[in-house]
């Protein structure tokens, strides 16, 4: 008997869980060592308990106000079906200033934990973000502000041919609200250009790298760097290719940032 004790112990024990609740064999799910995916439906209703309950002290986002950072709490990264999180929140710590949550139903509780367990996983694999529509504000309000604002110095049927399907809505409103930032500026890839006259009348041109009180540097259209004291004689005269970029991020209301963007975004 003792015999087969042993040696029933000695057995692999067999897994019945299947390897896609935690992203399959190699997933980026095992190499961040994270448990089966959270319920999603529970982690919703979740999200609407935690709000009135719990965000006032640990944050929005769980991660941490006047309360601790629940996203990084042992607690919480160790519990895997709400057997560690459920007794504290109904409990509660009143020696650390924690309220008890009695009322909570042992469902709720659940949905609570599901809720908190999708806010680890959204801080330990990005790849699970997903980026809020952006395409909320009206096209043809857009178009008026286009028309009025931009279409100076840009063009639907020119640099902007098309651009609704070249890039996706965020990365659009991102490129419009910071072309710099980016390296994005359509049919105009230079921020800042410079014109140097020298003393014999010659003029160079190109990208300024440096620039201040004593010298400026720049790479022409060839790809050759300059580097020109400003000796007496010497002018310099700058073009910022993103200026009208910059004063209107100063300007514009969240309203037309949706607008313009939804409307680009139908410049198939």
């Amino acid at each position: 008997m003792a015999a087969a004790t042993i040696a029933a112990a000695q057995q692999p024990t067999t897994r019945t869980e299947d390897p896609r609740a935690r992203g399959g064999r190699g997933s980026t799910r095992d190499f961040l060592g994270l448990g089966p995916a959270p319920d999603a439906a529970a982690a919703a209703r979740g999200a609407k308990l935690y709000a009135p309950n719990c965000a006032f002290c640990h944050g929005e986002k769980a991660t941490g106000g006047e309360g601790p950072d629940l996203v990084r709490s042992a607690l919480v990264l160790h519990d895997e079906k709400g057997e560690l999180i459920g007794p504290v929140v109904h409990n509660g710590r009143p020696e650390q200033g924690m309220p008890p949550f009695a009322s909570l139903t042992k469902d709720q509780l659940y949905d609570l934990t599901e809720f908190l367990h999708e806010r680890v996983e959204l801080a330990a694999n990005r790849g699970l973000y997903k980026a809020l529509n952006v395409v909320t504000g009206d096209p043809k309000a857009g178009k008026a502000y286009f028309d009025a604002h931009c279409a100076s110095c840009h063009s639907v049927d020119g640099d902007l041919a098309h651009i609704g399907s070249k890039m996706q809505p965020a990365d659009l409103q991102q490129a419009f609200l910071y072309p710099g930032a980016r390296g994005y500026n359509p049919g105009s890839p230079k921020i800042t250009s410079v014109t140097v006259t020298l003393p014999s009348g010659q003029t160079l041109t190109g990208v300024v790298k440096h620039l201040d009180d004593f010298n400026v540097s720049f790479t022409d259209a060839s790809g050759e760097y300059h580097s020109i004291a400003l000796d007496p004689g010497v002018k310099v005269a700058l073009e910022d290719k993103l200026e009208g970029h910059r004063r209107l991020l100063d300007q514009y209301t969240d309203a037309e940032i949706h607008n313009i963007t939804a409307y680009l975004t139908t410049l198939k």
